[in-house]
């Protein structure tokens, strides 16, 4: 998150003090990535509105993940069954990977969180498919 504020900073050519995210808020959104509520990279897409002031306050993270449905899935029967589901979708994927390439794994957990729309909790994901595969 230290790039994403500090690229922030730079675009809209603030200091630090003058940051429309304070420090207060920034440590609930850390927060919500360390208790799994998020993935990182949702972390940045909260980050971006919290900084567009769609949000305000120490909760602002809190808010703009329940009014947009952000929290990440980490029940691992969901997972399983969007694992399952892409599995058998790709095929061709599925047995490249048993073929020895490892990128087709990449391609498969990309597979996964796209179906999830990015809210799967990435260690379960690989976990699952590593079990599955």
């Amino acid at each position: 998150m230290i790039g994403e504020v500090a690229a922030a900073l730079n675009r809209s050519d603030l200091d630090i003090a003058r940051a429309p995210v304070t420090p207060e808020a920034l440590a609930q959104l850390l927060r919500r990535v360390a208790d799994g509520t998020i993935s990182g990279k949702i972390a940045k897409d909260v980050f971006d509105a919290m900084w567009s002031g769609e949000a305000t306050g120490v909760n602002a993270a809190d808010d703009i993940i329940d009014r947009r449905g952000l929290r990440q899935i980490s029940d691992a029967g969901a997972i399983e069954k969007i694992v399952d589901d892409a599995i058998a979708a790709n095929p061709a994927i599925v047995a490249e990977y048993r073929a020895g390439k490892e990128k087709a794994f990449n391609a498969l957990v990309g597979k996964v969180m796209a179906a999830s729309k990015g809210k799967a909790n990435p260690a379960q994901v690989n976990a699952i498919l590593k079990r599955k595969l």
